[in-house]
């Protein structure tokens, strides 16, 4: 049972949670974007979907909740953000090697096989 609450945490809420947090303090997306000088709401509504770290800390100081346990998937448990695709595929731990999901190469033997051929 401890393990299914510890997996639950490590998640990121769910936009609902995340929405109806806003509206316990009183905020909507709307108004949050207007407080901000946004001209419409959807740059905030995309949060849900991809990381933008600025409306990502707009949503947080809004809700008064540090933006690593909204989005722990995307920060690091100090509040850095996590780098993403490419330049976060380079600077996972070099000794490890990561597999290529197309062919399963390493990404060092895919690198080397790009830019010097044969």
């Amino acid at each position: 049972m401890a393990t299914a609450l510890v997996k639950k945490a490590s998640r990121d809420w769910h936009p609902a949670d995340i929405k109806a947090a806003l509206e316990k303090k009183g905020w909507t997306l709307r108004a949050l974007a207007a407080h901000h000088g946004l001209s419409s709401s959807s740059p905030l509504s995309h949060t849900f979907l991809r990381s933008y770290p600025l409306n990502e800390k707009r949503i947080a100081e809004a809700i008064g909740v540090p933006v690593q346990k909204i989005w722990p998937s995307r920060y690091y448990p100090d509040g850095t953000p996590r780098l993403r695709g490419l330049r976060g595929m380079r600077t996972q731990g070099k000794s490890t090697p990561i597999n290529c999901q197309r062919n399963g190469n390493s990404r060092e033997a895919t690198y080397r096989a790009v830019r010097m051929p044969a």
